[in-house]
Formats: structure tokens, sequence, C-alpha cells
């Protein structure tokens, strides 16, 4: 069987679609997840091998490291999905936001790709990592402060992850906006948000699985930030 695809956060939303994508594939696959839901229950089923990952303290990215290197001695890839989206508030610690959404968007991402670039180099083919980001990373957020900032630093360990490790490792980022929408989201909302992009539609998770197998598929693209926007600078 070919070396697994990492995958984090993929107990939910994109991460649970590119699973099922992967899986659907015959591509043996690593999902870490936060929450156990009945999804994760189903991914296990269909043969992923799925972690929980506490990825909140440094101790809990260890540990997941550690079950990573237990399970495969390579990589086919590194799809860095895991996220959070804590907004500044009055009963909020600006630090703790900060440090929150540097330790999931920055500093996980930054110990898997080091602790885990034996495993990619280890795979008979190219490999890739692909980092999950925000269209945010190019206007930044005033309700989101911190958030845009950890997706700005996942940005640009991009950069400095395609040089270090090239030509084994392909090292891209894709950067949606909306992409789907939660299920409270009122009509007012919708209709909204859909206004601020040129194509005016909410793709679904599928369009984020093309763009991240897109990435995988393509030998001669790297260090590139791809936007999933629908065209939204331009409105």
């Amino acid at each position: 069987m070919s070396a697994p695809i990492l995958v984090t956060g993929g107990g939910q939303r994109i991460g649970l679609a590119f699973a099922r994508h992967c899986l659907a594939r015959n591509q043996s696959v690593i999902v870490s997840y936060r929450t156990r839901r009945p999804a994760v229950d189903a991914l296990e089923n269909a043969g992923a091998c799925c972690l929980h990952a506490d990825f909140a303290t440094d101790q809990g990215i260890t540990t997941f490291i550690d079950q990573v290197r237990e399970q495969t001695d390579a990589l086919r890839g590194i799809i860095h999905n895991a996220s959070d989206w804590m907004p500044e508030s009055p009963d909020s610690d600006p630090a703790d936001v900060m440090a929150a959404m540097m330790q999931i968007h920055s500093t996980t991402p930054y110990r898997i790709n080091l602790a885990c670039r034996h495993l990619l180099e280890n795979s008979d083919t190219t490999t890739d990592i692909v980092h999950m980001t925000d269209y945010v990373v190019e206007k930044g957020s005033a309700k989101h402060i911190a958030y845009a900032a950890s997706k700005a630093a996942l940005d640009n360990l991009t950069l400095s992850f395609a040089r270090l490790l090239a030509p084994a490792v392909k090292v891209n980022s894709v950067a949606p906006s909306l992409v789907m929408f939660n299920d409270g989201d009122s009509e007012a909302y919708r209709e909204k948000t859909l206004k601020k992009s040129l194509l005016g539609i909410a793709p679904g998770e599928a369009a984020a699985v093309q763009t991240i197998q897109f990435l995988l598929d393509n030998p001669y693209i790297t260090g590139r930030r791809i936007g999933l926007d629908g065209g939204r600078p331009l409105v």
C-alpha cells in the first residue's frame, strides 16, 4: 500500500472531505481529530487511521508526532488543516488569544514538518506539504486579529519550508475565503457574504479538495499560495 497522507483536523469540514476523498482513491490516510464525532468513526470503519490530538499544548503536539511515527515510516504528504477561529473580545486576554492562535496555526505545522521531514523524504516519489491558510492573510481582519496574524505566519512557513525541503518535497498553501456556510447562518448573512466575491457562490468543500489534489498532482509548483476565493480581491 502507498505511504499515507497525514491530514490534521480531519474530523469535519474540509479535512473530513479530503480524508474521504483519499479513501475513495484507495489512498491510505492518517487523520487527527480534536473531538470524536460520528464522522471519525466512519473514517475508521472505512480504513483511516484516526488519532486524537490536542495541539493546544506542546506535549500534545509531541504525543501526536510520536503516534504518527509509530504508524508509518513514510508519508506521501501532510495537509495542515487543523484550525480554530478565536476572536478578540472584552472577556478574553489578548495574550491568550494570540498564543492560542499561533500555537495551532503556526507552531503545530512548524513542529510537525520538522519532525516528519524524514517520513516525507522516505517516500519513493515527490511528496507534498499543503498549508491551509485563509484569504485574510492578504488583508487582515479587524475582528480576528490574532487569527489573521497566525495564518499569515503559516503562509510564510510555506516559503521557508519550500526552500528547505526542495526538491524532494513540494510545499504550498491554499487560502480559502468562504467555501461553505455553517448550518446556523442566517439567510441575511448568507446573502451579504455571497456578494463579497465575483463568483457569488459558496462552492462547498469539494472545491478545496480539488485544489489540494491539484497541488499534489502537479510536479512543478512549490512555495506558492493558491487563492480559493471566487475572485474576492477584485470586488
